[in-house]
């Protein structure tokens, strides 16, 4: 399939969010697409699928037009191509979510064979056949039987990744694919994009780092503000303006990565003072549909304490998150304590004072609400607001957007946001309840350079004024360098719990790094 698109414009909610856009995508061209965050990348992804149409142009101008090319005949519309693109991105990952839709992964990948959203009719044995190769091909076979919301957000990305190909696309938009990958899934991911190289197939791939960059990518087109900057070949592409290189996924970390000094409360954790108690598990196991994700773990943190939790995925780290905040129960024979909390409390009261950003709070969010009410939300731990806001919430909501940079975006509804924009609101909702904890799972995911650079910064700052935090992460250089604790997970058990390591293997750098 061939895509031209010429002089296309989108607004939203009378913003332009693509200006006068000319692209060509030619078989057998394999392009990257970067740009910072709220720089266009998603619309224009989703407009060349055909999720949104392109808005009329201000004024007299060039004529608009969208044209693809298949099968010898040009169409003017993407409405009879439709399904000859695949499309996959943190939105599909999330419909899921939001959805509960919670089949199996087989039958997940089955809906691709099917070109559906949801299973409409039994796999027959050959369907079966063609899945397993596919699950094959890309590593994750074991996980043909598991259900999708119970893997972790790797997992389900490599299986939507798989439902995408099931329906042998055209041309393949990849909206942040290897965002969340460990180690092992990126460098399978990786594989797959270079073995593209031997077709005709074209690809887009929407990425915010260099190390997620194949080999047999072409070309590059990067947007910002809107407006393309550079179209054309990867060679050319001034690509280290505007991707700041980071290590790719690591286990562990090397020894020139040794923390630096700490806060105050940091080294009264390290050198053996303990701080207020803030939450503890004691041998505790979390089952998700039958399946044992945690096993008899025990783990506790306190004040002034700065964990990063590491493994591959599905070793279980969104799920000890999810377990420390509340949304999981701990099965019997274990124990969770949290401060504050005595049997007979409502669970409301201890999240009212954590903070919690997660990919799932990105899917259950309404996208009718706006960013202040997101923000204002946090001071009830609840998804959207059961009452009115007070104005101790309203100021609270203020005072942490401005502290984040984003009182410009308070009146905006989510829908308007792109996916980066929309992590950092959920930083700053986190932070309105000034909370003694912070849980963050993969909080830099879909961020570009420079805002992971201030998230950084103002994590620092929030740890220096005693909050505890526990960080997820598959990137080495995510580490903070005030972290004062570690813990590895692997199949749901803790390989290593205690003071951060000053010595481990090398940080892995994949391959196009």
């Amino acid at each position: 399939m061939e895509v031209r698109l010429r002089h296309l414009h989108l607004q939203r909610m009378g913003r332009a969010v693509l200006s006068d856009v000319s692209w060509r995508i030619r078989p057998a061209e394999r392009w990257v697409l970067v740009g910072g965050n709220g720089a266009g990348k998603t619309q224009l992804l989703k407009l060349i699928s055909g999720a949104i149409w392109p808005s009329p142009p201000a004024g007299a101008g060039a004529i608009p037009s969208r044209q693809y090319r298949w099968r010898g005949e040009v169409f003017l519309s993407p409405f009879e191509v439709q399904e000859e693109i695949g499309y996959l991105g943190a939105e599909r990952q999330d419909k899921y979510e939001r959805y509960g839709w919670n089949h199996t992964v087989e039958q997940i990948v089955g809906t691709g064979l099917q070109r559906s959203d949801i299973p409409l009719a039994p796999l027959t044995a050959a369907d079966r056949n063609k899945i397993a190769v596919l699950l094959s091909r890309l590593g994750i076979e074991p996980l043909r039987r598991r259900r999708l919301l119970a893997l972790s957000y790797g997992e389900r990305r490599l299986a939507l990744l798989a439902r995408t190909l099931a329906a042998r696309p055209k041309l393949l938009l990849l909206d942040e694919l290897l965002s969340g990958l460990d180690e092992r899934n990126h460098a399978r991911a990786l594989h797959w994009l270079e073995r593209t190289g031997r077709s005709n197939l074209p690809w887009v791939l929407a990425t915010h780092r260099l190390e997620d960059i194949p080999h047999s990518a072409t070309h590059a087109v990067v947007l910002n503000d809107g407006r393309i900057a550079y179209s054309g070949t990867l060679r050319r592409a001034p690509l280290k303006r505007w991707l700041k290189n980071h290590r790719g996924p690591s286990r562990s970390h090397p020894p020139s990565a040794r923390p630096c000094p700490v806060p105050a409360s940091g080294r009264r954790a390290r050198t053996g003072t303990p701080g207020a108690l803030l939450v503890r598990l004691s041998r505790a196991s979390v089952y998700l549909d039958g399946h044992r994700v945690l096993e008899s773990l025990s783990f506790e943190v306190r004040a002034g304490e700065c964990w990063v939790v590491h493994g591959r995925n599905g070793s279980g780290k969104t799920t000890l998150l999810r377990a420390l905040y509340g949304d999981h129960a701990i099965a019997a024979g274990g124990r969770i304590e949290r401060a504050g909390i005595e049997p007979g409390m409502p669970l409301q009261q201890f999240k009212r004072r954590v903070g919690l950003v997660a990919p799932h709070l990105q899917a259950e969010h309404p996208q009718a609400l706006t960013v202040a009410q997101v923000v204002q939300s946090a001071r009830h731990a609840s998804i959207g607001l059961n009452a009115a806001p007070t104005a101790a919430d309203r100021a609270a909501a203020r005072r942490s957007l401005d502290f984040f940079g984003l009182a410009a975006l308070a009146p905006r509804t989510l829908r308007e946001l792109s996916y980066g924009q929309l992590r950092r609101v959920l930083f700053a909702r986190a932070w309105a309840c000034r909370p003694r904890l912070l849980l963050l799972d993969e909080p830099f995911s879909g961020v570009d350079a420079p805002t992971r650079t201030g998230l950084m910064e103002q994590l620092r700052v929030m740890f220096a004024g005693g909050t505890g935090i526990v960080l997820t992460t598959h990137y080495r250089s995510e580490w903070p360098r005030y972290a004062t604790h570690e813990l590895e997970l692997a199949g749901g058990r803790a390989v290593y719990s205690g003071l951060m390591r000053a010595s481990g293997t090398l940080t892995h750098v994949p391959a196009g790094a």
